[in-house]
């Protein structure tokens, strides 16, 4: 059985930033820290003090983390960025509520000694002799200090308090990894016993020291078990300082999820309620365990569920009828085809996470092209009077100021200049795009063409389909890029307002030109004509979409990512361990890498064909590299170990904090099942016949750092886990077992008539309260599994009493 802890993290918006430009405004962007590792980064969003970022992350933790930061920052070009505030939210708090925290948080101050970081190991004795108590504080080491200096390390020295007394270590100078391996003794003064209390400080030769980080254990704590180990550092306590909204708010989305995933087969019960459910009758639809499930899930979790569903079948080859089993459900309680498919219900939630699971690399292939257009060619473009600014073409060119006219006639050159080969690469994309949403397209079509036969309805079978595939799909990827990593970065507010109006349009040929001239933007008449004669284009692409024979059953869409498959690849910087006479300035060699499950192999270009090769199963530990290495920052170690060999490590340099966090990410994730990973390591490098870290002279030396494990991910980009997506749908029913018995249950034992209540037929009802019943039992089975696991670990109960 496996533990797991993992943080859903959606960093939404901010408001009210202070301005830290001259221009008034700022380019903020956060950074995320789980216990003072940064885990993720968002893209920057230029001027704006009220940005929106959107980004959503996916954090898989060591089950012993304490606190997770949000750090919003002011990008500037030169120099260091400024420090706007931050959010710091403890495990306990984001673990009180099951359904975690989801509101507008204030930022508060920066407070340098509050920025503590690393641990301590301490090994304390209390000792009797004729002269009284003695304490004896072995101050041994410290490690992953926060560095205080422009060098990026810092001078650390211990001070120990016990009572009156207080003694102090050497000062190490230009570690965070000192090694003091010092003892000092204190006695006990009368009085009341004493608390002991370590301090950190970094020595300052002109100024004031700067404060590292203490610990403090209590009397009591002294007397019956007397400290012996690594202890984390703490800020000294004080009470936080919110700054009443004056350096602005985020809005966060952040759930904790800290769970035991069982073996595959203690799964397989409730596994196989959900799918007989997608693949018996129709006529069963409204009574199946699947359908029990969908009502007792509410919007905030519905689009988790979706998303866990949508893998578990996938997982299974059934992703088709899953989605057929939605589609039918949805098309039958729909009255008015104007409403089909328009509200966040579980089948189009499923939809949208099928098509980002299955089609990421048809999206990129299709919009990639023109939206790197938009972003290099920065083009103005407006067609709404109200927001043009007829003076901007006079900053650019000598031929005066254009009038409204000329500036709507341009910008629709433009904009037509791009919607043009968008529309030409989609309706020429039917042969690219993946043959599972072909097949699913095409079963929605005919769902919706038996609901819909009359001829007055004939673009309701195109609506349904082109509603997901351009209102969902498209035209989200076309107005935030990023957020489908089609860019790297936000764009800034003149090319965000050309997305936004190459949105609008796609979304009006996906609408079938519906609502052309309707509404309150009449100013993109202008347009009009080109999407009119897209939209018998977007038809026919349509048909031809749907025209596809085959039968996804029997093969899973996409199951666990082949070992040969490329999970990552792209330019980085190389560098073995130093050789002895080679010039720092010349180790770097820029290298093409790919990651797959199998290898991490590079190469000179993409397109050699000899390629040098790590084995992913020879790899022990994935870290950050400090910036005082080799005076570079984004650079990461890949620690290697062929059987009983020695560990070799080879340093990659990456182009900033985003691409570092997403290779560190990949290669620990490829590297997770290795046994024999390292538990420490060290964060420098072996120069100069000493480790920059620690300064050990050995280059045998044990690491000086913890190893991490944490690793940060999209939703599309996880890899089918059938068990922990079981898991989830078995927590999603946990919280809905009371409704679950109130619902469908209790009513039976009632002598009332409840089909006059609900309108059921008494067969559905009886349906409905087996498979309720079903599931209750599915649910006990569960429960009863995870109490002995957890009965086993706590070692009251046999390992051989367990069964499935």
């Amino acid at each position: 059985m496996a533990k797991s802890s993992t943080l859903n993290v959606r960093v939404v918006e901010g408001r009210s930033l202070p301005a830290k430009d001259v221009s008034g405004s700022s380019d903020p962007y956060c950074l995320v820290k789980v216990d003072d590792e940064v885990v993720a980064r968002t893209a920057t969003v230029w001027r704006s003090l009220s940005p929106f970022w959107g980004e959503e992350y996916t954090v898989h933790l060591p089950l012993d983390f304490h606190h997770l930061a949000f750090y919003v920052l002011d990008e500037d070009t030169v120099g260091h960025d400024d420090i706007i505030g931050k959010i710091s939210l403890s495990r306990e708090a984001i673990a009180a509520d099951p359904r975690g925290i989801d509101s507008w948080i204030n930022l508060s101050h920066v407070d340098p000694d509050a920025e503590v970081q690393g641990e301590i190991c301490l090994s304390v004795q209390m000792l009797e002799d004729g002269q009284g108590r003695c304490l004896l504080c072995h101050v041994l080491q410290a490690r992953d200090l926060a560095p205080r200096d422009i060098s990026g390390t810092s001078d650390p020295f211990a001070r120990v308090f016990w009572g009156s007394q207080s003694l102090e270590t050497s000062t190490i100078k230009k570690t965070r990894f000192p090694h003091w391996d010092e003892v000092l003794e204190l006695r006990e003064m009368p009085g009341a016993p004493s608390p002991l209390r370590v301090e950190l400080w970094d020595w300052d030769m002109v100024g004031k020291n700067d404060f590292l980080g203490m610990v403090e254990f209590s009397p009591k704590t002294l007397q019956r078990k007397p400290p012996n180990g690594w202890f984390r550092l703490l800020p000294f306590p004080r009470a936080e300082e919110d700054s009443g909204g004056n350096l602005g708010a985020l809005r966060l989305k952040v759930r904790l999820i800290e769970d035991r995933v069982l073996p595959s087969q203690y799964y397989q019960p409730l596994v196989e309620l959900l799918m007989d459910s997608v693949l018996g009758p129709a006529e069963e639809d409204t009574a199946s365990p699947l359908a029990v499930l969908e009502e007792l899930t509410s919007g905030d979790c519905r689009q988790d569920l979706a998303t866990k569903l949508v893998k578990l079948f996938l997982g299974r080859g059934l992703s088709g009828p899953f989605l057929d089993y939605l589609t039918r459900r949805e098309v039958a309680r729909t009255t008015d085809h104007n409403t089909l498919f328009r509200s966040n219900s579980l089948a189009s939630k499923s939809m949208e996470q099928f098509m980002k699971l299955v089609g990421m690399p048809y999206l990129h292939e299709v919009l990639k092209p023109v939206i790197s257009r938009v972003f290099e060619e920065k083009k103005y473009m407006e067609l709404d009077p109200c927001k043009m600014d007829l003076g901007r073409t006079r900053r650019i060119s000598f031929k005066g100021v254009p009038s409204e006219e000329q500036m709507r006639e341009t910008s629709l050159g433009l904009l037509t200049g791009y919607l043009g080969p968008i529309v030409d690469t989609i309706v020429g994309s039917v042969g690219r795009c993946p043959l599972a949403m072909r097949l699913v397209f095409k079963q929605l079509r005919g769902r919706v063409e038996e609901r819909f036969p009359q001829a007055e309805h004939e673009d309701v079978k195109y609506l349904a389909i082109s509603g997901f595939l351009f209102l969902r799909f498209f035209a989200p990827a076309i107005l935030t890029p990023k957020l489908f990593d089609l860019r790297d970065q936000h764009a800034d507010p003149q090319t965000s307002r050309s997305l936004l109006l190459l949105a609008k349009a796609v979304q009006s040929i996906g609408n079938l030109g519906q609502q052309l001239g309707q509404g309150k933007e009449l100013w993109m008449a202008p347009l009009h004509p080109f999407l009119l004669q897209s939209i018998s284009r977007v038809r026919d692409f349509l048909d031809r979409l749907v025209d596809v024979d085959g039968d996804e059953a029997g093969a899973p869409t996409r199951a666990l990512v082949p070992p040969s498959a490329t999970v990552r690849e792209g330019y980085l910087l190389k560098r073995k361990e130093e050789p002895a006479s080679l010039a720092t300035r010349f180790a770097f060699k820029k290298r093409y890498f790919w990651l797959s499950g199998e290898t991490l192999s590079y190469s000179k270009g993409p397109e050699w064909q000899m390629r040098s090769s790590i084995p992913v199963s020879h790899i022990r530990a994935v870290e950050r590299v400090d910036e005082g290495a080799f005076q570079l920052p984004h650079v990461m170690q890949v620690v290697t170990q062929d059987g009983a060999g020695p560990p070799h490590t080879t340093y990659l340099q990456c182009k900033n904090v985003n691409e570092l966090n997403q290779w560190l990410s990949a290669l620990r994730k490829a590297s997770a099942p290795n046994p024999d990973k390292l538990a420490s390591c060290h964060p420098g490098a072996f120069r100069s016949a000493r480790w920059t870290c620690c300064l050990q002279a050995e280059r045998s030396a044990a690491g000086c750092s913890r190893t991490h494990s944490a690793v940060t991910l999209g939703d599309w980009s996880d890899p089918l886990d059938p068990d922990a997506e079981a898991q989830m749908v078995y927590r999603q029913l946990l919280l809905g077992r009371d409704q679950l018995r109130m619902q469908f249950l209790e009513d039976s034992s009632m002598n009332t008539t409840p089909e006059a209540d609900t309108g059921a037929c008494p067969d559905v009802l009886a349906r409905q309260r087996a498979a309720a019943a079903r599931l209750l039992e599915v649910l006990e089975d569960l429960d009863r599994a995870h109490e002995e696991f957890q009965l086993q670990e706590q070692g009251k109960l046999a390992p051989g009493h367990l069964g499935p």
